[in-house]
């Protein structure tokens, strides 16, 4: 059974930085490609940035490329978004999503940029 957990969530203000994280289980990480999503209050989720299943390989939405990072660590099957120069328009909840059998995600951490 796949388990994602996401954490690392808060609030921050304008100009900050966050780590979310996100513990994987119930299949074997190191061979699948996983990726962060953000759902703001009244849109629709949207890709933030993904990563290939060696960690080689990653992809960001314009709107945060050079303002975050994606990244894995395959022996403790978790994975990682550092996220700085935050904004308010980052405010959302973060989901960590793998397609294991189907679309899998977690329950998501909320981020809040706000003063």
């Amino acid at each position: 059974q796949v388990q994602l957990v996401e954490s690392g969530g808060g609030l921050v203000q304008p100009g900050g930085s966050l780590k979310l994280s996100c513990a994987a289980s119930g299949f074997t990480f190191s061979i699948y490609p996983m990726s962060w999503y953000r759902q703001a209050p009244g849109k629709e989720r949207e890709l933030v940035a993904s990563i290939g299943s060696t960690g080689r390989t990653t992809n960001y939405a314009a709107s945060v490329k050079g303002r975050f990072t994606i990244s894995r660590d395959n022996t403790k099957n978790m994975l990682y978004l550092q996220m700085n120069s935050l904004k308010p328009d980052d405010t959302a909840v973060y989901y960590c999503k793998v397609s294991y059998n189907g679309p899998n995600w977690g329950r998501g951490t909320q981020v809040t940029v706000s003063s």
